[in-house]
């Protein structure tokens, strides 16, 4: 965790893995109740650095995980913006890719995660055997939801679900809607 090493770079942006630096926005993001206002949890300083290191190693093994979204003209993180598989059997199948995204909120509001998450989106589509990416969010986080139409993708409500892993004594944060998109509607979106 000394050195980044960049993955992808955006006009803006550089998507890579984590260093030390990071820990202390990456606590931040995992701690901050209006970031996390819709999940049951905070993390601990320490369960934020346990997470931290296992999204580092999964980009280190598969090259695919949930990387530092970095400011180019700072080097500031300011989030992170990645691919994985949801694990939630019975919901989507094995080899369903979902993208996901957290800022910390003094960089809400200036498109980073559009960039970055198109950025991945180009870079999944063209380098990977992918037909499909999913993204899903509580019903009311807006916030999460409008990325997602800004990608281009489509509220797929057939496949909105309740989230197994959320308690029951979370009743407002249960219901999930889903949204999709395919190789062919993201291509169809790009400049020629």
């Amino acid at each position: 965790m000394s050195r980044r090493v960049a993955i992808i770079e955006t006009p803006r942006l550089i998507l890579g893995t984590w260093i030390k630096a990071d820990r202390d926005l990456f606590r931040e993001i995992n701690a901050d109740p209006k970031v996390m206002e819709f999940f049951p949890f905070r993390r601990s300083y320490e369960e934020a650095d346990a997470f931290l290191d296992k999204l580092n190693g999964m980009i280190t093994e598969d090259g695919r995980g949930f990387f530092a979204v970095v400011l180019k003209e700072t080097q500031e993180p300011v989030g992170f913006c990645g691919l994985s598989h949801p694990n939630l059997p019975g919901i989507f199948s094995d080899d369903t890719i979902e993208i996901g995204w957290r800022l910390a909120t003094r960089f809400w509001g200036n498109g980073y995660v559009t960039e970055a998450a198109s950025a991945l989106l180009d870079q999944t589509f063209a380098r990977r055997n992918v037909d499909c990416v999913v993204s899903f969010a509580v019903e009311k986080n807006h916030r999460s939801t409008n990325v997602m139409k800004r990608l281009g993708m489509r509220r797929r409500q057939e496949m909105d679900f309740s989230h197994p892993r959320i308690p029951d004594t979370y009743p407002h944060l249960k219901r999930h809607v889903v949204y999709t998109i395919s190789k062919d509607e993201w291509q169809a979106r790009r400049p020629a």
